[in-house]
């Protein structure tokens, strides 16, 4: 009989990911969540694994061979966290199990940053794997180019998102410490993620506990702009380090190789760019997606690959295929001029480059931006002053103000620099959206921005719109 595995929190997207691989390995697999929804509890439910609405003893008997125990929601004092104890049930956490039972003898590739995680691994998996490398992969988010969010994949290779935040209510470290990559990628740095961390200084730390992990025969890929990531950095590096983006003024790391991949912008809103290594000119990717953002998560993806053997002509011509992440600025309808999308971006700097990009690409076509402040961070009012200003390249914004938001979001909505309006109930924000004028030579952007549900905007306002 094979082993069973029981997940605490399998409707995350890392859980749910090492759910599909424990199953992928042959586990009997089983799991419970506060809530499950798409798309993640469809890919659980096509892999015939055994899911459960809220949590009862009786999941759990006759007790699982491994209890893996999730960190979102899960603290002592949660009945199932107390049952595992009680009855002393083996566990673990999902990044240690992920760490020590798939993990070992591949060629880690990590992706990590504040922002773009998701969609650089994405695009990483996608070059590795038309380069016919079939690599495993482990996204928290759903690749476009690929039916599920992980796989084991038949080669030495694992692309794995590695996230800064903590394992779990017994391990406060970060999770990527039990990753050990052997190429890493830092796309970028800030404070986030308030909930758990001080400041930002706490939040390098676990990044140089990361990069001591990094084999000297590794290869660390990072930003040549990055004051925060060069900060880490000179903490201490044993690794040789590769950079991307435009050139750095201050003096090299001991540790830096020369090398410096570099993006031209053939079109503005980066859809095409012509990608250089040094003074050479390696190809030119033109694909579907857009933003400054996105061509420096090309560029750390490109240089990864060819640390893993890949050609950069070969990536170059991969990227132009790659087609995106479900909930990275996902157009989700459009009706009569009006084009409504479904971003994740829940950091002020993800929002600011995220609006750019679409600024860029539309013109002068008016965007709202409607936004639900959701985050741990956003909840807590840490950014707020950043709040204000992030918003710029819209012609207005909606703040939604949800239940778990402990702070006035007046003072945001007041100094913000364009049109601002707040709203706590979601059906009038709707109805006003619905309501407003638009100039009828000028095509309507609306960009809803939100980690979570959103209370189903995203398809109530779809349906409110076509039946107006």
């Amino acid at each position: 009989m094979s082993r069973h595995i029981y997940f605490l929190g399998i409707g995350g997207t890392l859980m749910g990911s090492l759910a599909l691989l424990a199953r992928e390995k042959g586990y009997r697999v089983s799991g419970s969540d506060k809530v499950l929804y798409p798309p993640m509890s469809d890919q659980l439910a096509d892999a015939d694994i055994e899911l459960f609405e809220g949590f009862d003893p009786k999941q759990l008997q006759p007790a699982p061979d491994l209890v893996v125990i999730g960190n979102a929601g899960l603290p002592r004092g949660h009945p199932a966290v107390e049952y595992v104890l009680d009855n002393r049930l083996p566990y673990t956490s999902g990044a240690e199990w992920l760490g020590r039972d798939i993990l070992p003898d591949r060629w880690v590739l990590a992706v990590t940053g504040t922002h773009g995680k998701t969609t650089t691994a994405s695009m990483l998996t996608w070059i590795l794997d038309q380069a016919g490398l079939n690599p495993g992969y482990l996204i928290g988010g759903v690749p476009k180019n690929f039916p599920s969010s992980a796989r084991l994949g038949d080669s030495p290779f694992f692309v794995v998102e590695a996230d800064e935040y903590d394992t779990s209510y017994f391990d406060r470290r970060s999770k990527f410490v039990h990753y050990r990559p052997q190429t890493l990628i830092i796309n970028n740095l800030e404070y986030d993620h308030a909930d758990i961390f001080p400041d930002l200084a706490a939040i390098q730390t676990q990044f140089h506990q990361l990069i001591r992990t990094v084999p000297g025969s590794g290869l660390i890929i990072a930003p040549s702009l990055d004051d925060n990531v060069q900060e880490t950095l000179q903490q201490g590096c044993w690794t040789p380090i590769s950079r991307f983006g435009p050139p750095a003024t201050r003096q090299p790391l001991e540790q830096d190789n020369g090398e410096r991949f570099a993006a031209s912008l053939d079109v503005a809103d980066g859809s095409t760019f012509t990608v250089s290594l040094g003074d050479e000119q390696l190809g030119t990717v033109t694909w579907s997606q857009f933003g400054e953002h996105n061509v420096d998560n090309a560029l750390s993806a490109i240089a990864a690959a060819r640390h893993a053997g890949v050609a950069p002509a070969q990536a170059i011509e991969a990227l132009c295929g790659f087609t995106g992440v479900t909930r990275r600025m996902d157009l989700i309808a459009q009706s009569d001029g009006i084009f409504i999308y479904d971003d994740f971006a829940h950091h002020p700097t993800a929002i600011r480059k995220t609006l750019q990009g679409l600024r860029k690409r539309v013109g002068s076509d008016e965007i709202i931006a409607v936004i639900e402040p959701r985050s741990h961070t956003m909840s807590l009012g840490t950014l707020r002053g950043e709040l204000k200003t992030c918003c710029a390249p819209a012609d207005q914004v909606f703040w939604f103000r949800g239940e778990n938001i402990k702070w006035d979001l007046t003072e945001v909505v007041q100094g913000c620099v364009i049109p601002a309006h707040q709203h706590d109930n979601l059906d009038r924000l709707m109805a006003k959206l619905v309501k407003l004028d638009r100039k009828p030579d000028k095509q309507r952007h609306i960009v809803i921005m939100s980690n979570g549900a959103f209370g189903g905007i995203y398809e109530k306002l779809p349906e409110l719109l076509r039946s107006r």
